[in-house]
């Protein structure tokens, strides 16, 4: 059983759910050391006192706030929830919002909230609550000195808790140069859109992440494998010269482009045998075929 990193209750109207937190994801990026290349010893990092220039020790480190050059606050961990103890001990909810509404760049970080002992019915209330309504609950919650916004969210028989980006935290898009929202501004024909939604339809798939997986980290582990069989563990790859860039017409011929993919991801199925009473289906190139 994973470690709860927090543990405090979920609060909206008089209801109080005494819940833990868990970390909803697995990290698997590549665990990559620094070596100095000289003579390839791993590089490490110490903790030290920039006045002495000695080693600190984990023990003997508290934190600070810099109130002006060189001038420091001492907060230790009971100043900072003393500041606000209801605020590091639950999770507000403020209000209940469709789901559709929250925009995917606001989403940050999934955990996993559990019942604590005697939250179980209040927490399943929630949850079926949160499923039937179609909503999220927008909260705040404090976790690790910093006061988040986060949503809370029905999955499967979980409640999620979503930490989500503030408003300001969000680059606006005003300044980007993105073409126009119009297919006329954007020079998109009529055809082209037909064509691409026919591709989008013949990929389109019920949802399986399992059948997702990381093949770059897999064939980094390959290359590893192949460099100690061959003894090129010491061996430092040159870079490859960048390849040089194609002049010609950026005109770019979609439509040639989008039937070429409707014949490699689309291929036309065999025809099938006609039951009896049967009426014709679209394909997904919009064609009708006996079903």
């Amino acid at each position: 059983m994973a470690r709860a990193l927090w543990k405090g209750a979920i609060s909206f109207g008089l209801v109080h759910i005494p819940v833990e937190l868990i970390s909803a994801s697995l990290d698997h990026e590549l665990d990559l050391s620094m070596l100095d290349r000289r003579d390839f010893a791993p590089i490490g990092y110490k903790r030290y006192n920039k006045q002495t220039g000695k080693e600190v020790e984990w023990d003997d480190i508290i934190k600070g706030y810099e109130y002006k050059t060189d001038e420091y606050v001492v907060l230790s961990d009971e100043d900072l929830r003393q500041a606000n103890v209801k605020a590091t001990q639950s999770i507000d909810i403020h209000a209940f919002v469709d789901a559709a509404e929250v925009p995917l760049t606001f989403y940050e970080h999934p955990y996993y909230l559990l019942p604590a002992r005697g939250g179980e019915k209040v927490y399943a209330l929630l949850r079926e609550t949160l499923r039937k309504a179609n909503k999220v609950g927008i909260a705040s919650v404090v976790m690790r000195t910093k006061q988040h916004l986060c949503a809370l969210v029905c999955v499967a028989d979980a409640i999620v808790l979503n930490t989500l980006r503030y408003a300001d935290e969000i680059r606006p898009t005003d300044d980007l140069d993105l073409p126009g929202n119009t297919l006329k501004a954007a020079g998109i024909s009529d055809k082209e859109l037909r064509m691409a939604l026919s591709l989008v339809e013949g990929m389109s798939e019920a949802w399986a992440p399992a059948q997702y997986h990381d093949s770059y980290r897999e064939d980094v582990l390959a290359l590893v494998k192949k460099k100690i069989k061959a003894k090129q563990t010491k061996t430092i790859t040159p870079p490859s010269p960048e390849p040089e860039e194609e002049r010609g017409s950026n005109v770019i011929d979609l439509v040639a482009l989008l039937q070429q993919s409707l014949g490699k991801r689309v291929p036309a199925a065999p025809p099938r045998k006609r039951a009896s009473g049967a009426a014709p289906r679209k394909t997904a190139a919009g064609k009708r075929k006996a079903a």
